[in-house]
């Protein structure tokens, strides 16, 4: 098992299997009112370069409920790499905290926290990749389907950060990954490679192609994420000249499966990349997701501080 936490192409299937039943049985206990104090006496250090609702809340409370505390740090607070050097941030907090969580722009900013620290260190996300999200995205489909290899994943829009989490944990727990990108939106080559590559290991598909209709054929799950990432603002009127055939609305949903479920790892643009109505449906996942982030990442500061 790796000692940090920074992409899920890291870890093994049975190492997030394990981690999947870890976070599953945590949220029976949370839910049947207990707590155990697993981590009684750590503490967890949050560096924030960007802000947070999901993030922010769902480490700091998964701490608390296990028995341990969260110390917020703000981007004014440290200026990571602007007013002390990364490495000595990192060197720093690993005398003070037993692990580091760390939400970052650029992804060699959370690689080389890892690399100069002695405590284990979280990708909380980067412009690379969001693996907290993908772990709390294949809770919610096992909890929904009571399986995860041999269903089919349609992502439909930008291939962002969270598509390249997403494509790794389905190559790796086989599931079906189809993505449809708009020209010039695509998931990174290299990206698109490794994907295949695990898919083809674990007897999964991986399919990158345009057109969101033929994505989602067969689907028993529906993915979108925001047409403009946070960093991206100068993009935005382009990006939404571009995008609108990619809207996750009742017209696409009916073309997948009866029983698929549709899901956002939020903050949503209503009205753009998915519409209320299908936000606020039957077929709606998304707040099941947003809340399986914390028993997510609470399964993964037990499997790295224990």
């Amino acid at each position: 098992m790796p000692r940090h936490f920074l992409a899920i192409s890291d870890f093994t299937r049975p190492d997030l299997e394990k981690m999947l039943q870890l976070a599953l049985g945590l949220k029976d206990e949370r839910r049947s009112g207990g707590n155990s104090p697993i981590l009684a006496g750590k503490v967890l250090a949050m560096v924030f370069q960007k802000p947070s609702l999901r993030t922010r809340v769902s480490f700091d409370m998964a701490m608390r409920h296990l028995g341990g505390d969260a110390l917020y740090l703000s981007p004014d607070e440290i200026g990571l790499g602007k007013r002390e050097s990364i490495a000595d941030v990192s060197r720093v907090l690993s005398r003070y905290v037993d692990a580091i969580m760390a939400r970052v722009f650029a992804h060699e900013h959370v690689l080389e926290l890892a690399r100069h620290a002695s405590v284990p260190v979280i990708n909380g996300l980067s412009d690379y990749n969001h693996p907290c999200q993908a772990l709390a995205d294949m809770l919610t489909i096992l909890e929904r389907f009571r399986r995860l290899e041999g269903l089919r994943l349609a992502y439909i829009g930008d291939g962002n950060n969270v598509a390249v989490s997403l494509l790794a944990a389905c190559a790796r727990l086989g599931v079906d990954f189809t993505i449809a990108s708009p020209e010039g939106h695509e998931l990174p080559r290299e990206v698109q490679a490794l994907g295949k590559q695990m898919a083809h290991e674990s007897g999964a598909q991986a399919r990158f192609l345009k057109d969101p209709h033929e994505a989602v054929s067969g689907a028993s799950v529906i993915y979108t994420d925001t047409w403009t990432s946070m960093g991206q603002e100068a993009e935005a009127k382009r990006r939404e000249a571009v995008f609108p055939p990619y809207q996750v609305n009742a017209q696409l949903l009916s073309e997948a499966q009866p029983e698929a479920i549709v899901m956002h790892c939020l903050p949503a643009h209503r009205g753009q990349e998915i519409t209320d109505e299908v936000a606020d449906g039957p077929h709606s996942a998304i707040f099941d997701q947003a809340e399986n982030r914390l028993h997510a990442q609470k399964a993964i500061l037990v499997t790295l501080l224990t």
